[in-house]
Order: C-alpha cells, then structure tokens, then sequence
C-alpha cells in the first residue's frame, strides 16, 4: 500500500471533519422590568429576584437578582428564556412574589407587583392590616403636605419672577395664598414681606418680615442667614415708615445674626438713614453717621461706608470769611479713605469733586473723566 497517500487521505478526513463542526451562538435572551407598590399603594424600593424553583425556598438560590429603585422601578437584561418566580425582596425579607413569569429571547416582560390587590391583602393578619390603615393615614397626611409643600413651591417662584419685573401687586397676590395655604414656613413671610414692601405697604411689611423671624426662630434647625436677611429688609421698611429707632434695633439684630456680614447691614443702614436725611428727615443724618462708623469697624476694607461718613459730615460745613470751605473733622479723611479702597468706585467722581472744593490734595489713583 502507498503509505503516502494513507497520510494525505486522512489528513483530509480530519480536514473535512473540523468543516463540519457546528458554529457556536450566544444564547438569545429576554428582559424584565416593572414596578412595585405596597398595599397603601406607594412605590418602595428593594430587590426582584427571579428563580425556577417553585415554590421557592429558604435555600433557593436566584440566578437573578435586580434592584429597585426609590420610584419603585426596576429592570433587568440578559434573561435567559424560561419560566420564572419573580420574587421581590425588602430589606432581606421575602414580601411578595409572581408566578409563571415567562422570559422569551428578544422580548421585555412586563412584571408589576402591586400589593394593593385583594389577594395580598386578604391574607394580610388583623395586625398587618391594622398597620396598613395606620400608614395609609399618615401617608395621606405626608401626601398632602408635600402637595402643599409643591404648590408654595410654584406661587413662590411666581413672586420671584414677578418682582425681577417690578409687579408687586402680582407677587404679593401669589405670597398671599401660599401663606395662607402654608402659614408655617418663614421664607414665604420673607417673600411676602419684600412684595409689600415693593408696594410701599412698609407697615404690613414689617408685620411679615416679624413673622419670617419668630417662624425661623421657632424650628428645629434655624437658618442664620434668613434671620439676617428678614431684620434687614425689616430695618428698612421701619425706617420708611418713618421708625428710626426700631429700623436701627433691626439692622443691628441682623448684624448679630450674621457677624461676618455685620460690615454689610451696617452699611446698608447707613446708606438707608442717609437718603432719608437727604429727604428732609434731618435726624436721620445722625443714624447714618453712626451707622458708617459701626460698618467701617465691622469691615474697615468696605469703601461706601466711608462715603457715607464724608457724605454727612459735609452736610455741617461752613464757609469762612473768604469763601472757603471748612469742612468738619474727619469729613475729608473720609472721602480720602473711600478714594484709597475705590479709586475707580461710583462715587469716586463725587469725593474728587468735593475734596477738591476743600482745597484738599487727592491721595488716590483716581483722574477726572477715567471710565467708571
């Protein structure tokens, strides 16, 4: 026999057998999603497992496990085709299962566990059930209040919206039902309070800027820069009906509830009493004088307050026999000083001006007719 042509003859068997293995294919799968409501009908969060055992045990071990999230929503790929429990799992516990689910490769099954059906709940014990109405109750409660919660939510965004356009009759429109509606939380008596302020209604203000305060006050967790934020707009609206005093406690109880930005209320009580001064309230001049002063203590690298302080100073400047301006002490310090910390400032052009009628050598980087 040809030994040569046995090797290649079987050489090419073994060829013609390796053509004629089958090729392997991934196995097609399904997938699953849902979701899943307790028997007072609010989604919950835990885990579906899926498993062939039926029924399945203690000992049954799933092959598939998908979490579900806070919405109660959960999905799962990569199924293999089959005939399924689908179990759903809470904090480790077995809490409600589906029979016969079927995966089919390609498809998406739909598995909701709603817990609210009648089957669940007739097996449900005189306790469980018990327990049921005792949460559906407080669940209607919390339901409510989070709708209430939504709707201030929507009227106080309104408001905000509403004074970025100066309508204040419509922002304080909306403040009014969302306090109405929600009497108990203080930054919608803040917001009510600038509406009516917007309107120039500064009594009815101040009643809500106080009411902001005592409600923030009076919670669990106090907010600092709320408290601050109520006693300063607070501080104005007294201070347009004409309470100086009572405008000048509240700018300082906003000072003291914030102390990092005391240099700010200060200056904004400054800046207050000193246009009401230029408006013939001339004892205001003297709140703003002592109002600068607290404000450069608070933040001596603040400039408006040194401003202001030149600004009423100069209001008690005499003219002497030869027509010079003999401003009082400190007057032209202070214009200086503003000059040193805004020499490009907004009122850099104003300080100039009047340091200049002083006779006064200007200590600063500033030049008439620079850009501002």
């Amino acid at each position: 026999m040809n030994k040569g042509w046995m090797i290649r003859t079987l050489t090419m068997a073994a060829a013609l057998m390796t053509c004629a293995l089958p090729q392997a294919y991934a196995q097609a799968t399904g997938s699953i999603h849902g979701h899943v409501q307790n028997p007072a009908g609010i989604s919950v969060s835990g885990d579906v497992k899926l498993t062939t055992d039926t029924p399945p045990t203690d000992a049954t071990k799933y092959k598939y496990d998908f979490p579900v999230d806070e919405s109660g929503m959960y999905k799962g790929t990569g199924i293999a085709p089959g005939t399924y429990v689908a179990v759903f799992f809470k904090d480790g516990k077995t809490v409600d299962f589906i029979n016969g689910l079927k995966i089919v490769a390609n498809q998406d099954a739909a598995a909701d566990f709603d817990m609210t059906r009648a089957e669940f709940t007739a097996n449900m014990t005189d306790e469980q059930k018990k327990e049921l109405e005792e949460y559906k109750q407080k669940a209607a409660v919390t339901i409510a209040e989070n709708s209430k919660i939504s709707n201030a939510n929507t009227l106080l965004q309104q408001a905000r919206d509403a004074m970025k356009a100066k309508d204040f009759d419509t922002a304080a429109t909306a403040m009014l039902q969302a306090t109405g509606a929600k009497p108990d939380e203080g930054i919608l008596w803040f917001t009510l309070g600038d509406a009516q302020s917007g309107q120039k209604k500064y009594d009815d203000a101040v009643v809500s800027y106080n009411k902001a305060i005592a409600l923030n006050d009076a919670s669990k967790k106090p907010k600092a820069d709320l408290d601050a934020a109520s006693y300063n707009n607070l501080g104005q609206a007294e201070a347009n009906s004409g309470h100086i005093t009572e405008a000048a406690a509240a700018y300082e109880a906003a000072a003291k509830a914030e102390p990092a930005q005391a240099g700010m209320y200060y200056n904004n009580e400054a800046a207050i009493f000193f246009n009401k001064g230029q408006n013939g309230d001339g004892t205001a001049f003297t709140a703003a004088l002592a109002a600068a002063d607290k404000a450069i203590a608070a933040d001596p690298t603040r400039p408006d307050p040194y401003f202001i302080r030149g600004n009423v100073l100069i209001q008690s400047a005499t003219v002497d026999k030869t027509g010079k301006v003999i401003a009082p002490p400190g007057c032209a310090d202070a214009y200086q000083k503003y000059l040193e910390l805004a020499p490009d400032g907004a009122h850099a052009a104003d300080a100039t001006a009047v340091l200049t009628s002083l006779g006064e050598t200007i200590h600063s980087s500033f030049k008439a007719g620079k850009k501002q």
